[in-house]
C-alpha cells in the first residue's frame, strides 16, 4: 500500500506541477511550508494533520502524515493516542480510516525492520 502510494502521489504531483498555474504551485509551497518547524515542531504540526485527515477521512491525507511522522521518530504510542483524539473528534464513522492508518502503520513498521526507508 505504501509504495503505491508514494509512486502515485508523484507521479501525479509531477503532473500537476507541469500543469498547474501559480495558483496551484503557491498551496503546493504553502501546504509544504506550514509543516516545517516554528513555534510548534514539525511533528506536532504532522500530528494535527493527521488527526484532522482522520476526522475528515482523507485516506491519502492520513498515508501521507503517517509516513511523516514514522520519518519524525513518532513512536506507536504517540500515534494511537492522536488516533484516540481523532476518534473522540469524528466519532465511529472514522473507525474504517482508524483500520486503514493502522495497516499502512504496520507496514511502515514492517519496512523498518527490513531496512527499508520511504521518501515523499
Amino acid at each position: 500500500m505504501i509504495e503505491e502510494f508514494v509512486n502515485y502521489r508523484e507521479r501525479l504531483n509531477k503532473l500537476i506541477n507541469e500543469k498547474g498555474n501559480l495558483h496551484t504551485k503557491r498551496f503546493f509551497n504553502l501546504d509544504s511550508q506550514v509543516y516545517a518547524d516554528g513555534a510548534l515542531s514539525a511533528k506536532t504540526k504532522e500530528m494535527l494533520g493527521l488527526v484532522a485527515s482522520m476526522v475528515l477521512r482523507c485516506n491519502d491525507c492520513i498515508l501521507y502524515h503517517l509516513i511523516r511522522l514514522v520519518q519524525l521518530g513518532a513512536t506507536d504510542d504517540e500515534l494511537f493516542e492522536a488516533f484516540n483524539v481523532a476518534l473522540v473528534v469524528g466519532g465511529s464513522i472514522v473507525i474504517p480510516h482508524l483500520r486503514k492508518a493502522v495497516e499502512a502503520l504496520e507496514e511502515l513498521r514492517e519496512m523498518e525492520r527490513n531496512g527499508k526507508t520511504v521518501s515523499l
